[in-house]
């Protein structure tokens, strides 16, 4: 072999072991890799838009799992959520599961709120307290289309002796 192909051999391993790098980092930070230092909970949403496998698990603002899978249960139509949680970070078992959102335009990620119970959550137990996602932009919609003037009753702040009069004369009736 010439020196040309020697060369090009040389780049092409290195670019395969670059590849393979980047392959073994994007495992890891999915969440689908578990090792001894995780345990696995699940938990049971109404919602979780913006929530994608490898999405952060905080408490305090802290990460301290990901995100591993998420599937949808055909009888009661909820999202089930899978979560690995560092093996240092004991849950108890009366904790709440909130989906939170990272921005207007970001994802979103779980956050854990440590309930007062004494016994913890263990690998394969289930967080029953949740709150799901909130559809923002359906809040907007909501909020920007919503009929404009009083309540029911159609009255108006100076009273109903008022309601069927127009004001043209500022200054008073003349």
């Amino acid at each position: 072999m010439d020196r040309s192909g020697i060369f090009e051999t040389l780049v092409g391993a290195v670019v395969i072991a670059i590849a393979a790098m980047f392959a073994y980092y994007a495992y890891e930070v999915s969440g689908q890799a578990v090792g001894r230092d995780q345990y696995r909970i699940g938990a049971v949403f109404g919602r979780v838009d913006g929530v994608a496998v490898g999405a952060e698990v905080r408490i305090a603002g802290v990460k301290v799992g990901s995100v591993t899978g998420n599937a949808l249960n055909p009888q009661t139509y909820e999202a089930n959520l899978d979560l690995a949680i560092s093996s240092d970070v004991p849950i108890p078992e009366d904790s709440v599961a909130k989906i939170v959102s990272d921005g207007l335009l970001g994802g979103a990620h779980v956050a854990i709120e440590p309930g007062a119970a004494e016994e913890t959550l263990r690998d394969g137990d289930v967080i029953t307290i949740t709150q799901g996602s909130v559809d923002l932009l359906g809040l907007a919609v909501q909020a920007f289309t919503a009929p404009q003037g009083g309540g029911a009753g159609g009255g108006n702040a100076a009273g109903d002796e008022d309601a069927g009069r127009t004001e043209l004369d500022p200054l008073g009736d003349f």
